[in-house]
């Protein structure tokens, strides 16, 4: 299969660092509780959405971000199972760079360029599965819909709207091989209906 792959909040843990960040630049203590909804400046009353959103350009930033405990490992494990994976980011042009060397090369370094397609528009390319946090990235794409759980959309009903929530990557590798088993299956039955005629 043809797997596509968020990255913030969904292969890393930007939000954690970003909090982290704007928290020590301007004193303050908002916790990933906090935030309920997409605009990660609502919490921080009294600073505009420029600093909130700011400091993800400043140099080194991405370096702080880690990535989500075993993503590295499930994505390597797709490899191995012969699917072919693309990062699909909405990475802003000022910090692409520093991102995928101080991120995404860093700590999965079986990727590289070939792999990592920029666009906010994300319905528009073409793949099997895309594994994302954003609803906004899921709706209407031609894609199964994986949606990996963050505070802004823990609140939304996945299942009534298409999509499969998952926790945790062990979840996400789960859901994956039974797509490929059950991808498997169909194609074998196929052949057999087709050898019967």
């Amino acid at each position: 299969m043809t797997i596509l792959v968020d990255m913030d909040d969904t292969m890393e843990q930007l939000l954690k660092a970003w909090l982290r960040r704007v928290n020590e630049k301007y004193g303050r203590h908002v916790t990933m509780d906090e935030i309920t909804g997409w605009d990660v400046s609502e919490p921080y009353p009294g600073l505009t959405r420029e600093q909130v959103y700011g400091v993800m350009s400043e140099p080194g930033f991405w370096y702080s971000v880690e990535p989500l405990p075993g993503a590295a490992e499930a994505l390597r494990h797709f490899l191995d199972e012969g699917h072919e994976i693309f990062i699909v980011t909405a990475t802003d042009y000022v910090s692409i760079r520093e991102k995928m060397e101080g991120l995404l090369f860093r700590y999965f370094p079986f990727l590289n360029w070939n792999q990592v397609i920029v666009t906010s528009r994300k319905q528009m390319i073409r793949g099997d599965v895309l594994i994302d946090d954003g609803i906004h990235n899921l709706e209407g794409g031609a894609y199964e819909k994986i949606l990996f759980t963050a505070p802004h959309n823990r609140d939304y009903d996945a299942q009534a709207h298409g999509m499969i929530r998952v926790h945790s990557w062990a979840e996400t590798v789960a859901v994956i091989d039974r797509m490929q088993s059950e991808r498997e299956r169909a194609l074998k039955a196929e052949a057999a209906e087709r050898a019967a005629e």
